[in-house]
């Protein structure tokens, strides 16, 4: 995930990264100029259209259908946003649950009980690392599809996270058994442990469950077509400055639908994803720390 100073204007404007939408439109960039060069030319050049009302009429078209567009793709960033919001909130709430499991065990073990806190500190560690992967895995992308993909070898016996939350309960059950903690504390315990299954559930909607296909196909040709029937309209108003106009409407309404693409599976390794791996690497070290001695 990028940090930077939101308050800082000139930073933001001239700094150009991967994230940057104009690096991945400007093949397309350049097709739509090209055809709009070509649409500008064919009107005013060859066909002589200047004195047809009805190809003049064209550009009315636009401006009732700019208001719908910008409505539409104001609906699908937000919800693309939401969804992003969601991952990081969940992320959080796993930092959360992770210290305050290593919290409680860090009261009721005693202090030379090596053993078990050496695995604690591992294996709730671990949970984060899991679920990280998981979240990654094109198996969980793909797990409510309803074509199967036996090429990916879906296997849903051997859900990591699972595992690792396996582990933890036999292991404080145990524990419990063996008399070391109290039947308060296991209750206490296993709703911590709950957590990071209602957690993992959640991140696994978000993952799985992407905008319904239709919506997100009607926008990318509703953006499509507006942008391919634009010149028509705008070419006796701007004459060739149709060219920069057009490529210009559609760096935007592009750029719009790439951003929400991107935000929209808060997962991944691009630069405005959740930073998974960030998180995943602090509940290491604060459960490191809390589950040390202090003469350790």
């Amino acid at each position: 995930m990028i940090t930077y100073n939101t308050k800082d204007w000139l930073t933001v404007l001239f700094r150009f990264s991967k994230a940057d939408t104009i690096r991945k439109l400007l093949p397309m960039i350049l097709l739509v100029g090209g055809y709009s060069w070509g649409i500008a030319y064919l009107e005013v050049e060859v066909f002589n259209l200047a004195q047809n009302a009805h190809v003049h009429n064209v550009s009315i078209l636009h401006n009732l259908l700019g208001f719908a567009i910008s409505i539409l793709l104001v609906f699908r960033t937000n919800t693309a946003y939401d969804r992003w919001w969601e991952g990081r909130k969940l992320w959080g709430a796993l930092t959360n649950s992770s210290r305050n499991l290593a919290i409680k065990l860090n009261a009721i073990l005693p202090v030379d009980d090596m053993v078990n806190r050496n695995f604690f500190r591992k294996t709730i560690s671990l949970y984060a690392s899991m679920l990280r992967d998981h979240l990654r895995s094109e198996n969980t992308r793909l797990a409510l599809d309803d074509i199967d993909h036996p090429e990916l070898a879906l296997d849903s016996n051997r859900h990591l996270p699972n595992q690792v939350a396996i582990l933890l309960l036999n292991r404080i059950t145990q524990l419990y058994q063996a008399n070391k903690i109290t039947g308060d504390q296991l209750i206490i315990l296993n709703n911590e442990l709950q957590s990071f299954t209602d957690i993992c559930g959640a991140c696994e909607r978000i993952k799985n469950t992407p905008i319904p296909y239709s919506y997100s196909v009607f926008i990318k040709k509703f953006v499509f077509i507006y942008i391919l029937t634009l010149p028509i309209g705008f070419v006796f108003n701007l004459g060739y400055l149709v060219i920069p106009v057009v490529c210009f409407v559609f760096y935007v309404l592009a750029s719009l639908e790439l951003i929400a693409e991107e935000i929209e599976e808060p997962f991944g390794g691009d630069l405005n994803d959740v930073p998974t791996n960030k998180i995943t690497e602090n509940i290491r070290t604060h459960i490191t720390e809390i589950l040390t001695p202090a003469h350790a």
